[in-house]
């Protein structure tokens, strides 16, 4: 009888830590089911590959109608596009003709007429300010110094991929330089050179999914500041936070300076174009603003409006500067082990 009772006893605790489980599962459902903006990125996840299907798209986030609501946000090339649903699975999906996205740094040639004052074209004294020109020896284009980040012993530039590692063809040690060749007419200078390429996160320019267009070049202290120019936005915090819909944000980049803008989606899938193909980005941030970035912006660090805490990399937008696209600055980091100082 004991062991009748104790098999019963140890059969009743184990259907009362099943109802316990399912209980809790099904509160997590209830809970996911009932944050509309967590339901949004979840539809939105399942549904991606299908919308960028579609021809003509170029890209897709999670983002908030005017009156507050989640919706889907899928970006266009041309009005023409057709077959884009108007809901998925009870989500709203809206409509955005943006054009494509471009990689943004400058490229081209041609000498430039001196400024009467500095500017971030120029070339700098050193140590450098953040958020002005850069780029590779191997190339005439130029990109933006996006800030100084360090792993505890060696200082580095931080930029993107294709304005340091020129879209994966830069060989490691190259020289990076301030201004890019792009500023100084296509002529180089060893006076110009302020650290060399230390390591990149490759693009996949063969349909595997992107999350980051990033390099950063081996400095120092002499060389390379951790402050913008004046009228810029100063020096950034080091301690990283996630873009939300709707945080106000700014930038000081090569072409465009101070601008400031809003995050107007997370999660976002786009395709970006280079000189050498088309990429595919998942997991981005993007952002509204009249006239925010423009081409020689690639690079600039993306910060909170007022804050200055570091939000992303800014690497790519429309051809009307309206909406760019960053990478999260903490993966950013975390692949390069890595702190902005």
């Amino acid at each position: 009888m004991v062991g009748r009772r104790a098999q019963y006893l140890a059969m009743g605790v184990a259907v009362l830590v099943l109802l316990c489980v399912v209980s809790i599962g099904l509160g997590w459902a209830q809970g996911r089911r009932g944050d509309p903006f967590a339901r949004a990125q979840d539809v939105h996840q399942r549904h991606t590959g299908r919308l960028l299907a579609i021809r003509g798209v170029v890209g897709t986030a999670v983002g908030e109608a005017p009156d507050g609501a989640s919706e889907i946000t899928v970006f266009t090339a041309d009005p023409r596009v057709v077959g884009v649903p108007q809901a998925l699975e009870g989500v709203p999906v809206t409509v955005e003709v943006t054009g494509e996205f471009f990689a943004l740094g400058g490229r081209g040639g041609g000498p430039q007429r001196p400024p009467k004052r500095l500017s971030p074209t120029d070339r700098w004294p050193r140590p450098v300010r953040i958020g002005v020109s850069t780029g590779n020896e191997g190339e005439v284009s130029a990109g933006t110094i996006g800030c100084r980040v360090t792993d505890g012993t060696n200082v580095y530039a931080l930029s993107n991929n294709h304005v340091y590692a020129l879209e994966n063809d830069a060989p490691l040690g190259s020289r990076v330089l301030q201004p890019g060749l792009y500023d100084t007419g296509g002529v180089f200078s060893a006076e110009n050179v302020i650290g060399t390429l230390a390591e990149y996160a490759p693009i996949d320019f063969f349909g595997g999914e992107n999350r980051m267009d990033a390099a950063i070049a081996l400095s120092d202290t002499d060389t390379l500041s951790n402050t913008t120019p004046s009228g810029g936005y100063g020096t950034p915090g080091s301690v990283a936070v996630d873009a939300t819909v709707g945080l106000k944000v700014q930038k000081y980049g090569r072409t465009t300076k101070l601008t400031r803008g809003s995050v107007s989606g997370i999660d976002a899938t786009i395709r970006v174009t280079y000189s050498s193909g088309t990429a595919l980005f998942v997991n981005q941030v993007l952002v509204s603003g009249r006239g925010f970035i423009k081409a020689g912006d690639s690079g600039s660090l993306l910060v909170t409006d007022p804050g200055r805490a570091p939000v992303g990399l800014l690497f790519a937008g429309n051809s009307s500067g309206s909406l760019a696209v960053a990478n999260p600055i903490g993966p950013v980091l975390e692949r390069f082990g890595v702190t902005i100082e």
